[in-house]
């Protein structure tokens, strides 16, 4: 986990370096860095959210065909594997921006629990010799998460114990400013009437603020989850317990970061829920549903009369040739007779003239004669 906390670490702590060396206040300093780092993080949200947006889609007819198969999972399964190829969709495809967004997320906590190795670029060597000496001049109360934050307070508290630091880098921890607000942002909040305490609190109510938000995003997509949600919802309420639990364990500047991405969470789903939102692409899809649902059925009916018109026409047509058998035959027309005929007779009318003329006996034409 180490390993990859640094590997992330690394080039966040260069961002993290940039914003620090244009605004020299570590409060306003983690305000930027949390902004460009869920800015970054944006495409990875923006490719959830269309996910979402596409398994709401898709959940109604996983449902129906699970009610369908539910007591063949073979039959279900190869059939819920047509759906997907049909509907171009790839289950896993909603898994690899959360895979992808959770070393960042571990790189940015490595960032903002280490300012002496992301700010200030100290060796490693120095970082553990300021730890120590912060054990003894805090009187052991270090913090286990961040002990780095706890050593820049006990320089400030004591800066003569660590004289073994090189002049450069004392000077980049007295100008290093843990304030912000009035409030010290390397202290650890403690309970008592105090303005540290502001941090864990506000911390745990924008997680709660956040995660019931989520909440009512997912039941409205998803009304079945209004039903068998009971243990999501019990951690929904746990989470913001958590945190503030955590929140007075470590320094306050890192309670603040949990309390700034809180809120940039809650702005980018508000956002997404708009522009990319699952209850409208649902509704679309019900809508384009019903509108092929509607053009099927006429395509139908159009079939249907056409079968119906060809059927008629077959009818109509079967009497038409039943009347033209059971028409009495007419002799055939002189302009309809062969050409073998039209000869015989031109040959007999000749003979016949012939005959008349000569006062001969006629004879009839035979084929011979034509042939």
């Amino acid at each position: 986990m180490n390993w990859i906390m640094s590997v992330f670490g690394i080039p966040l702590g260069y961002i993290m370096w940039a914003c620090y060396q244009l605004i020299s206040n570590y409060g306003v300093c983690i305000i930027l860095f949390t902004l460009i780092t869920r800015l970054l993080l944006m495409p990875f949200s923006i490719k959830q959210q269309k996910n979402s947006a596409r398994m709401a889609v898709m959940r109604p007819k996983m449902e129906a065909l699970a009610k369908q198969y539910g007591d063949d999972k073979q039959k279900y399964q190869e059939e819920l594997m047509a759906l997907y190829s049909r509907e171009k969709y790839n289950p896993m495809s909603g898994c690899l921006p959360m895979l992808i967004q959770f070393p960042i997320l571990f790189g940015l906590i490595d960032v903002v629990y280490k300012p002496l190795r992301h700010l200030m670029h100290m060796s490693a060597d120095a970082i553990e010799q300021m730890t120590e000496t912060a054990k003894v001049v805090l009187g052991g109360e270090i913090s286990a998460y961040s002990p780095q934050i706890s050593a820049i307070q006990a320089f400030h508290q004591a800066p003569e114990q660590f004289s073994f630091l090189e002049p450069e880098m004392i000077t980049q921890l007295q100008n290093f400013d843990f304030n912000f607000l009035g409030m010290d942002l390397g202290q650890i909040p403690t309970l008592g009437w105090n303005l540290l305490i502001i941090i864990p609190i506000l911390s745990g109510i924008t997680n709660l603020v956040y995660s019931i938000y989520s909440q009512k995003m997912q039941e409205k997509i998803s009304p079945q989850n209004a039903q068998t949600g009971g243990m999501m919802k019990g951690m929904m309420l746990m989470m913001p317990l958590f945190s503030v639990f955590f929140a007075f364990q470590v320094p306050a500047g890192v309670g603040f970061y949990w309390l700034v991405s809180n809120i940039m969470m809650f702005i980018q789903g508000v956002v997404l829920n708009v522009v990319i939102n699952p209850e409208k692409f649902l509704a679309e899809a019900k809508a384009k549903e019903e509108a092929e649902k509607l053009l099927a059925e006429e395509d139908r009916k159009r079939r249907r009369l056409e079968a119906a018109e060809q059927q008629r026409e077959r009818q109509a047509e079967g009497k038409n040739k039943k009347k033209e058998k059971e028409k009495p035959k007419k002799e055939k027309d002189p302009g309809e007779l062969t050409e073998k005929e039209k000869n015989r007779r031109k040959l007999a009318e000749a003979r016949r003239r012939d005959a008349e003329k000569y006062g001969e006996e006629f004879v009839d034409v035979t084929d011979e004669d034509l042939d």
